[in-house]
Order: structure tokens, then C-alpha cells, then sequence
């Protein structure tokens, strides 16, 4: 009886809030040049002409260059994120604790400082126990931090936070720094349900509109899996919609085509025996409504992947192009005529037996000027690697590029 008095509330919590959505106005256009350079948006006070440039690099540079974020002491750590700050740096943040769900999690941050290569000392940006305070509910744990640029410049933090169960019954918080990331507001819970506010995630980054509001790509992990696009204005979900269906796809990552076309991709969740291979939904009125499209024909373990969109119309992806395990992960490109094609592995433990093959996962890119890309990874649960690719090694590697290798192209994906 309990059970179907619960089953009975989560249908009518579902009704309500299809009723509810489906009522909203038509989105607003993406901001299509706020995603070509996906952190152009960023610099909204220019910094003075006196100030050297970022990345004093030569384009001569050969190889990426190599980093790790600095230790926190923890022994785990995992879901790295990145942003642009104004002055040209960049900021990390990421979780760190005994280990993934553990109460002693906390989400740091450090910032990198591109002539000495180097990061700076890691801090504390939120504990279970302050957001607990600030939140005004039992906290059990945190995770996933994701930054974004808000239209009027200041920084937002999106976050998992988790009271009851597992990561199934998490909500999204989020919090404001005035300071591009040194001090933060009290977080506040976003609301994407009207009654039931539970199993809402968040992994990759946020999408500007037009408008200046936020579409933030989320996911639902108890009674589906599957993704939503959630329509932000500062601290509030003024709209979602559905991305995918079933239990097969969450952690969607979001390619902007155009004003109103863009494509998700996302991390599989298919039992055993389905296929292994990364789901594609697709919009063509700026999120407002998505239709599942055939796979990308590249393999996919049940792990996250991470994209960008160049400047140049090319695009990379990154992610763990094996069916089962994450020992291994690569950095794949394609543009409007070839098709997807690994540029570089990046790691690669199959060698290993498989007792010793580490985990290499959760992949984050941003560029900083449409031509680069800033890459930070899991390595292996005790690291976070960050790897930087010059825009010269990356167009480079766009003329090598040819149709040899099986993949879809992103037209193939939008049929």
C-alpha cells in the first residue's frame, strides 16, 4: 500500500510539473558567440593594454604542456571544473575527501598562473558542514562542482548536494562571488520541481542565452537516468526540459550549433548487453524540446565526456573510448567534413593487467580565446591532471584531420 500511495505522488508531482513547464514562453535564442569562444563571455571588463597577454606561448610549442592541481591532503578527489577569469587566468575547482559521498568532502579551488605554469595554493570554497548551515537542511555530502559566467559578470558555482540516500536523492545548489571566485555568497538551493526537488545533478557546463539567462544541462538518476536542460536566471530554474528517456543517458554535454540548433551527447547507462556507445539528442528551437538521434559511433564505458567547440568550426571531444573500464582516455577531433578521429592519447593503461589499470576519467574543457583548450581530468582518484593544448598544436592537428577513422560527423548526428 505504501507503495503505491508513493507511486501515486510521484505521478501527480510529474503531472504538476509537466503542467507547469509546458505553459512556459519559447525560449530565448542561444548566445552563439558567447559558445563559439565558450569563455569569451568572461572578460566583460577588459583588462588594461598594459597587461601581458594570458598565455605568453609560442606558437612553435610542439607539445601540450602538462600540470597538476595542487594537493589538498585528501587522499580522493575527483569531478574537476574549470573557468575563465577576467584577467586571463583560469579557476579550478573540484571535490576532495576520504573518498567520493564520504562527510568529510569539501570543494576546493586554486587558480593557474600561465607564466610559471603552476597553481596556486588549493582553498576551501564550501564543507558539508557550511552548507548545511547555510542551506538550512542535513547535508550528507557534496560533489560536482560547475562554475559559469552570469550575464552581468559576476562567477556562479552550481553543486550536488545529497540528505538522504545516495547520489539519486542530490539536489543542485549554487552560490555567487562577487571577486571572480576569492570570497562566495551563501549557497542556495534551485528548485526544479515543484514538489518533489530530488535526483537532480549537475557535471558540464552551462549554455548562455540571449537573453543572459543560463541553460544548464543536468540529469536525473532515481526512477530513469536521463537528461534535462534547465532554464536558470540567477538562483532560480524558471524552466527544464526533458533531453533524453529510459535509464541509458545522463551528464548531457551540449555542442551550440547556431541560434537555435545544438546537440547533446551524453554518458551511457545501458544495462548489459546493450550497445556501448554515446547517445545523441538534438534541438533545433534552443532547448525548448529534444528528439534522441542515432548514437555517436564511438564507445562509451558508463563514463562522462567533455567537448568544445574551436573556433575554427572544428570541435574535440574527450573521453574513454572503450566499452568497458576507464583506463584509458582521448582526445578525438572533427570538423564538417571528416569524421571523429583520436589526436592523442592522452592515457592508456590496457598493457596493465587488470588489477593495475588506474581510472582515468571526468574529463572538463574550456577555451580561452576559440583556438585553445584547458583540459583537467581524474587520474586515477588521487590526482587532478590538467593539460593545455596551444591553438597552434590544435589546428595543426585539424589540417591532419581525414575520413579514415568510423565516427559521425556532427551533420551525420543532426539527421
Amino acid at each position: 500500500m505504501n507503495r503505491v500511495i508513493a507511486l501515486c505522488f510521484l505521478l501527480l508531482a510529474a503531472v504538476i510539473g509537466f503542467l507547469h513547464i509546458d505553459s512556459r514562453p519559447a525560449w530565448a535564442p542561444f548566445a552563439i558567440n558567447a559558445v563559439v569562444t565558450a569563455e569569451e563571455e568572461a572578460v566583460l571588463e577588459p583588462a588594461p593594454k598594459s597587461k601581458p597577454p594570458s598565455l605568453p606561448l609560442k606558437p612553435s610549442i610542439a607539445r601540450p604542456i602538462s600540470t597538476w592541481l595542487p594537493d589538498t591532503g585528501a587522499p580522493s578527489v575527483h569531478a574537476a571544473s574549470l573557468i575563465a577569469l577576467k584577467d586571463g587566468g583560469i579557476r579550478a575547482f573540484w571535490f576532495a575527501g576520504s573518498r567520493e559521498g564520504a562527510a568529510d568532502v569539501s570543494i576546493y579551488s586554486s587558480t593557474f598562473d600561465s607564466k610559471s605554469s603552476s597553481w596556486s595554493t588549493p582553498t576551501v570554497v564550501i564543507d558539508r558542514v557550511n552548507a548545511e548551515k547555510a542551506l538550512s537542511r542535513y547535508i550528507a555530502k557534496l560533489g560536482n562542482p560547475v562554475p559559469a559566467r552570469m550575464v552581468d559578470g559576476r562567477l556562479q558555482l552550481f553543486f550536488v548536494t545529497v540528505s538522504v540516500g545516495g547520489w539519486a536523492g542530490s539536489s543542485i545548489s549554487s552560490m555567487i562571488s562577487d571577486d571572480e571566485g576569492l570570497t562566495w555568497g551563501d549557497p542556495q538551493r534551485l528548485i526544479s520541481s515543484p514538489l518533489i526537488n530530488l535526483s537532480t545533478l549537475v557535471k558540464s557546463p552551462a549554455i548562455p542565452f540571449s537573453d543572459g539567462r543560463l541553460g544548464l544541462p543536468a540529469y536525473h538518476e532515481w526512477i530513469g537516468r536521463f537528461g534535462e536542460f534547465l532554464r536558470v536566471d540567477a538562483g532560480q530554474v524558471i524552466d527544464k526540459r526533458r533531453m533524453s528517456s529510459g535509464r541509458s543517458a545522463i551528464q548531457p554535454l551540449v555542442f551550440v550549433n547556431d541560434a537555435q540548433d545544438a546537440s547533446a551527447y551524453f554518458r551511457q547507462t545501458r544495462s548489459a548487453g546493450q550497445v556501448k556507445q554515446v547517445p545523441v539528442s538534438q534541438t533545433q528551437n534552443a532547448g525548448q524540446s529534444w528528439r534522441i538521434e542515432p548514437d555517436l559511433l564511438i564507445a562509451n564505458p558508463n563514463s562522462a565526456v567533455a567537448g568544445l567547440k574551436l573556433s575554427d568550426g572544428s570541435r574535440i571531444l574527450v573521453l574513454n573510448n572503450i566499452e568497458s573500464g576507464r583506463y584509458r582516455l582521448v582526445l578525438m577531433m572533427t570538423d564538417a567534413k571528416s569524421q571523429w578521429q583520436t589526436i592523442e592519447v592522452l592515457e592508456d593503461d590496457v598493457a596493465l593487467p587488470e588489477d593495475q589499470r588506474k581510472e582515468f576519467s571526468y574529463p572538463y574543457l574550456i577555451t580561452l580565446d576559440g583556438n585553445d583548450a584547458h583540459l583537467v581530468y581524474t587520474w586515477d582518484r588521487k590526482k587532478i591532471h590538467h593539460r593545455y593544448f596551444s591553438g597552434a598544436w590544435l589546428k595543426r592537428a585539424h589540417t591532419q584531420l581525414t575520413t579514415t577513422e568510423v565516427g559521425n560527423t556532427p551533420e551525420e548526428t543532426k539527421q
